[in-house]
């Protein structure tokens, strides 16, 4: 250990000890010090001055009276949304209610064009019966009318043998009178 200058080394051992308890009271010292210093240090670090601090707790009031109205306005948004759930299951139910009388009005309507086309269908095939029927009877017809033209002409044919066979016995039949005269 080193002695402090200025003292002899035979000084007393209670000279001695109380520069051990010195050295031990300023070593403890100098170790608060050295604390007190980082503490300090870390302070200087994480000081926030009065008029930050005061601009921060002003930011602070502000955001809170933001987030009040903000608040206040989810609120109304909120009320105009449950209105509007509202409104659109009333209005889901309504169209529900306006599908099911489509529904039942579609189904309504294509059982009435079955039955129509059903009826369509059995009216062109008694047309199609008809048809067919007026086509035989047509031909019928045209048989007939050949047929009469045919008797007709036979007829004629017969009217001219007739005709001539008439004036062939009138002639003859006038020769003999006339002979019978003579």
């Amino acid at each position: 250990m080193a002695t402090p200058v200025g003292w002899s080394q035979g000084a007393s051992g209670s000279v001695c000890l109380a520069f051990d308890q010195l050295r031990d009271v300023i070593e403890s010292q100098e170790e608060l010090i050295h604390q007190l210093r980082n503490v300090m240090v870390l302070q200087d670090e994480n000081f926030v001055s009065k008029e930050e601090f005061q601009a921060v707790e002003k930011k602070l009031v502000e955001e809170k009276a933001a987030h009040a109205k903000t608040k206040l306005l989810l609120v109304k948004e909120e009320e105009k949304l449950q209105f509007a759930l509202g409104e659109v299951e009333v209005l889901s139910k309504q169209l529900e209610k306006e599908k099911l009388a489509f529904e039942k009005a579609l189904s309504t309507v294509k059982s009435r064009a079955l039955q129509e086309s059903s009826k369509k269908d059995q009216l062109i095939t008694k047309c199609n019966e008809i048809e067919s029927h007026i086509i035989k009877q047509e031909d019928i017809l045209n048989g007939k009318e050949n047929e009469i033209k045919e008797l007709q002409q036979v007829i004629s044919q017969q009217k001219q043998i007739f005709s001539s066979v008439a004036g062939i016995t009138c002639l003859t039949s006038g020769s003999r009178s006339s002979r019978r005269t003579t």
